[in-house]
């Protein structure tokens, strides 16, 4: 699986086989996010086979997530982040003014997420921001602002900025690297001056929770003049994100009058315009999310959430999933979908068959005592933290890592056909590639594609459209989803970062040294640089930190190197493959390899594990263990992102 790769522990080892059938490796995610209502963790629930009768009651829609930006520049969109108001789609925000997360409503949010004493001076900075409005006093206000200082958690800075822009609507709150800053929102100010306070509030609500088919009504106004002053300002300032138009309605006294009514703008499809001059509508697929991408090979429990599908409709299908495999479980409302990412990591069950020495061990050696031994090692000492082989492509002819490298490089055209480059066998799949690669017939060979086939599907879609050169490839890639093309530029960085985990161990063995990345706090962010500090020649001699501590980044265009010969092995490795200008952004696939730090080595948890005699009514002696007789049945938990395959290679020392 990894030659040459290294090992933690000495412990001798066993071998063995995993994976003789998919109930041989059972995965279960674990401590699923809070916002999924009523599934915390999976395993009891999983296996019973029972499906429990869906909620009652609805939980309350939540805003979309939105990236933080800094303020906009007049005229520009807003780029308002997080969000945390909502409406039913299609209602007047104003008229259904829905819940913050239970327990974290404005005020109480903000004095759990800043701690009451900033929380208090929160508040005098926006009492202050209004009597300086009050006072017409601009110069002040354009240039006060007010810092809640380093929020290096993404999460919390999201939560952060929502709340504050509910409970003050007319502040404006940007992140400066961790900082979180906030100032008086100049725009929130001229509208005031347009319409009255409230509908100003409300706007700015509705605004900043960006639901999608939601829309908003100033109030009743009969001057037209008024109307188009009002109009002025919102095309002005949030044009490329929202449109108006003026409607007639019916006042108290049933006398008509004309109201502006604001909603945020469709996103338009990208297609080829027919001979009618309309855009083609393309297919909308039905929207699945999860949390992490589980092993083909097993049975593996997550929680998903399906957009746009009732309960109901899912409960009727369930038969015909179960004939595909799947069983669904558990079936409820949610209240919003899942990222990757969002979990808490995985449990696994494990059966490892075909218990024997290594051919290097004595055979007379206890095989009992030598998975003992290896098991005590690894839940003390951990594991090297390897990304898996089904990161790369197991026994493919083309890993993945592969068509990275050539879509890091921009060779769009050799990208494409790494991608179809076909397996040594004879089946639908790849009698496909085969013919496109001999023929470059992208409609032939998608005609011959099984339907499931759904990315090779979509290259061969764009390439019969655009050609099979640079620009062609190039649009072919663009054809298929963001998350997909990413995979494979992914898929080359952690290759680099197993060879480097591999090249660090071999100089400096467990010695953390001058020059290493570590992590000095317990509460991790990889992404953050501000986290991660480059151990000293004094701190090598006191031995400060610890190898599990010790980091390595995952290449990328934001992120710093060790200061040691590991620094200079990252160089002259990209060098090798013609990355040493590269950039880490591939623009043409709107693709941004940020980067970031992965430590060395990893723990298990809540180890457990027994043996279990393959032969019914033959026990397992004391002393003595015949092999392949017996099975070994272990239990673990690991992180996000940890690979239990590599795990059990520790255990083992052995590839599997």
């Amino acid at each position: 699986m990894l030659p040459s790769f290294s090992y933690v522990t000495r412990h001798t080892g066993f071998r063995g086989t995993i994976k003789n059938s998919p109930s041989d490796f059972v995965v279960t995610e674990i401590e699923v996010p809070e916002h999924l209502q009523g599934v915390s963790r999976a395993e009891p629930l999983q296996r019973t086979g029972e499906v429990l009768p869906e909620r009652s009651s609805p939980c309350p829609q939540q805003p979309k997530k939105r990236r933080v930006e800094a303020p906009p520049a007049a005229g520009g969109d807003p780029g308002r982040a997080g969000g945390g108001c909502s409406a039913p789609p299609g209602t007047n925000h104003r008229e259904s003014e829905p819940d913050l997360k239970p327990g974290l409503k404005e005020g109480g949010m903000l004095d759990s997420l800043l701690g009451k004493s900033m929380s208090e001076l929160l508040n005098k900075f926006a009492c202050d921001v209004k009597d300086a409005w009050d006072l017409e006093n601009n110069a002040d206000c354009s240039s006060r602002e007010f810092s809640l200082g380093p929020v290096p958690d993404k999460k919390t800075r999201a939560d952060l900025h929502s709340a504050v822009r509910q409970k003050f609507p007319f502040l404006l709150t940007a992140s400066k690297d961790s900082e979180m800053i906030v100032k008086g929102n100049a725009d929130y100010r001229e509208l005031c001056r347009l319409v009255t306070e409230k509908e100003t509030s409300d706007f700015f609500k509705f605004l900043d929770a960006k639901l999608e088919n939601a829309t908003f009504s100033f109030e009743p106004d009969g001057n037209k003049e008024h109307r188009k002053i009002v109009h002025h300002f919102i095309s002005r300032k949030f044009g490329k994100l929202l449109e108006t138009k003026s409607f007639t309605v019916t006042d108290v006294n049933d006398q008509p009058n004309v109201s502006i009514v604001v909603r945020f703008r469709e996103k338009r499809w990208s297609g080829k315009r027919s001979a009618g001059g309309f855009q083609e509508k393309q297919d909308v697929y039905t929207d699945f999310s999860y949390t992490g991408i589980k092993d083909k090979k097993a049975i593996t429990y997550q929680p998903m959430v399906v957009k746009k599908v009732t309960p109901e409709r899912l409960k009727e299908i369930g038969n015909k999933m179960e004939n595909k495999g799947m069983k669904i479980h558990n079936i409820h409302l949610a209240c919003q979908h899942l990222k990757l990412g969002q979990l808490k990591g995985n449990h696994f069950d494990i059966v490892v068959r075909d218990l024997k020495h290594h051919s290097h061990d004595d055979s007379s050696a206890d095989l009992k005592k030598r998975i003992s031994e290896a098991m005590e090692n690894v839940e003390i000492k951990g594991f090297v933290n390897y990304y898996g082989p089904q990161r790369f492509g197991q026994g493919q002819n083309v890993q993945t890592d592969q068509i990275g490298l050539a879509l890091l490089n921009e060779k769009m055209v050799k990208a494409v056909k790494l991608f179809f480059t076909p397996e040594d066998t004879d089946d639908p799949v790849n009698n496909a590639k085969r013919y496109f690669l001999q023929t470059e017939d992208a409609k032939g060979a998608l005609g011959m594609l099984p339907e499931f086939k759904v990315r090779e599907k979509m290259l061969l879609r764009a390439l019969h459209r655009y050609g099979v050169n640079h620009e062609g490839c190039t649009k072919g890639w663009l054809n298929i989803p963001h998350s997909m093309r990413i995979f494979y530029v992914h898929a080359y960085c952690s290759k680099i970062w197993n060879e480097a985990a591999s090249y660090r161990l071999q100089i400096y063995g467990s010695k953390v040294v001058e020059g290493d990345l570590v992590f000095s706090e317990q509460d991790e962010s990889y992404f953050l640089n501000d986290k991660v500090h480059v151990v000293t020649a004094p701190e090598e001699s006191a031995n400060k930190y610890s190898i599990n501590q010790v980091v390595l980044p995952m290449v990328g265009h934001s992120i710093k190197y060790p200061s040691n010969k590991v620094g200079q092995w990252y160089r002259e490795r990209l060098s090798k493959d013609e990355l040493q200008m590269c950039k880490f952004r591939v623009s043409p696939l709107q693709l941004n390899i940020p980067g970031c730090y992965r430590p060395i080595l990893k723990n298990i948890q809540n180890l457990s594990y027994f043996l279990q005699s393959n032969e019914e009514g033959i026990g397992i002696e004391d002393n003595h263990l015949t092999e392949s007789k017996v099975s070994l049945h272990i239990s673990f938990d690991l992180d996000p992102s940890c690979y239990a395959t590599v795990c059990l290679r520790e255990i083992m020392k052995c590839d599997l």
